[in-house]
């Protein structure tokens, strides 16, 4: 009787370590290099998530890519290998998200991408996006520039996945709606100066250019072209959606046209707008922990973050524990089905079919003016 009781009790024991094992989030940000200053952001605020998910203890593990794709990969694959990660996060840089997808889907591993990581059809079955895509975006922009009687426009982009994507998405778009592209520059994330492309589009004297960059980098090549005299309208993309394109281009970028998600100004938004908030509840937090305008376009990303793993993991603790492949794969199938799901940078609703999730008309165009973003 003695012995039953004991193996009743380590049996009780082991279920209850089974029921409340936990879930184990490996989070690769580009803390150093060029896209520091988006990784940097979502760092504060995963510092911010709660502690628990239904009543799962969240032990969050992040590591620096530094902005490389190799030190992406190999972050991954030691969440995937040493630290037997449920869900793999990042990385906020596209060019280093994208090879880090063929890691999380070899493993059979959740990404949740911090980037508008594009993949080949079929590529993505793991990897799901929280920042809107740059075709979402595009729409917002193109439509703006219509509306401000834009006719032809330049374009002055990263030459990495990044920039390469927002031409793609962007130039057909563009000229679908009577803007014709004149010209196209390039440029490296690690470059410090863009003087011969800024030359080159000054001279061809588009109608507007879109600068396609990301964080404090945003500033550099419009301060180029303007500083070359250019007295036409710039478009910034959502990746440049933070203060440090004010902070680092100063009057120079007075009068910017910049897309973002809903967060970084819920508070200018009307009530009928479905992510005001926890748009709101974002500000609120971040701010409170970080300073008045501290808010930004990534740090949100990592908001929605933890809103989707509160939803999902629910869903998902009913066909599996965490640290086993039933588990990874009832989270996968938990996002593709748990319907339409506000979030403070949109409404996402992914699919099978569909791992962006937010619909075309996501996007917020914000108007730099005397040093703050405001709705245009």
């Amino acid at each position: 009787m003695k012995k039953l009781k004991i193996a009743v009790a380590a049996a009780v024991l082991l279920a209850a370590g089974a029921s409340y094992a936990d879930i184990t989030v490996g989070v690769s940000l580009s803390l150093t290099g060029p896209a520091s200053g988006l990784g940097i952001p979502l760092k504060n605020e995963i510092a911010l998530w709660p502690k628990s998910i239904a009543g799962q203890k969240l032990n969050v593990i992040v590591l620096d890519d530094a902005t490389d794709p190799t030190t992406g990969v190999k972050n991954a694959r030691r969440f995937v290998t040493e630290d037997k990660a449920d869900v793999i996060v990042g990385s906020v840089a596209t060019p280093v998200a994208i090879p880090m997808a063929a890691v999380a889907a070899e493993a059979d591993t959740v990404q949740l991408a911090l980037s508008p990581a594009a993949l080949p059809p079929g590529k993505d079955k793991w990897t799901f996006r929280l920042p809107q895509s740059n075709a979402v975006m595009a729409h917002a922009v193109v439509a703006h520039m219509k509306k401000l009687g834009v006719k032809t426009v330049g374009f002055l982009g990263y030459t990495d996945a990044y920039g390469e994507e927002w031409l793609k998405a962007f130039g057909p778009l563009a000229e679908k709606n009577g803007i014709k592209l004149v010209a196209a520059e390039r440029f490296a994330r690690s470059d410090t100066s863009v003087t011969g492309q800024a030359l080159k589009l000054v001279s061809a004297n588009p109608d507007a250019i879109l600068i396609v960059a990301s964080g404090s980098g945003a500033a550099m090549p419009e301060m180029a072209v303007v500083e070359r005299g250019y007295k036409g309208k710039i478009f910034q993309t959502h990746a440049a959606a933070t203060r440090d394109l004010m902070r680092v281009g100063g009057k120079e970028v007075e009068g910017t046209y910049v897309v973002s998600g809903p967060a970084v100004v819920a508070d200018q938004l009307p009530a009928s707008n479905p992510s005001k908030q926890l748009g709101l509840e974002f500000i609120q937090g971040y701010e409170k922990a970080y300073g008045p305008g501290s808010r930004n376009q990534f740090a949100a990303h990592g908001f929605d973050t933890a809103l989707l793993l509160e939803k999902a993991v629910p869903i998902a603790l009913k066909k599996g524990q965490p640290g086993t492949k039933e588990f990874r794969a009832a989270l996968r199938d938990a996002l593709e089905t748990m319907g339409r799901t506000v979030v403070s940078q949109g409404v996402l609703d992914y699919t099978p079919q569909d791992h962006w999730g937010f619909p075309d008309d996501t996007g917020v165009m914000l108007k730099v003016v005397n040093d703050q973003f405001k709705v245009d």
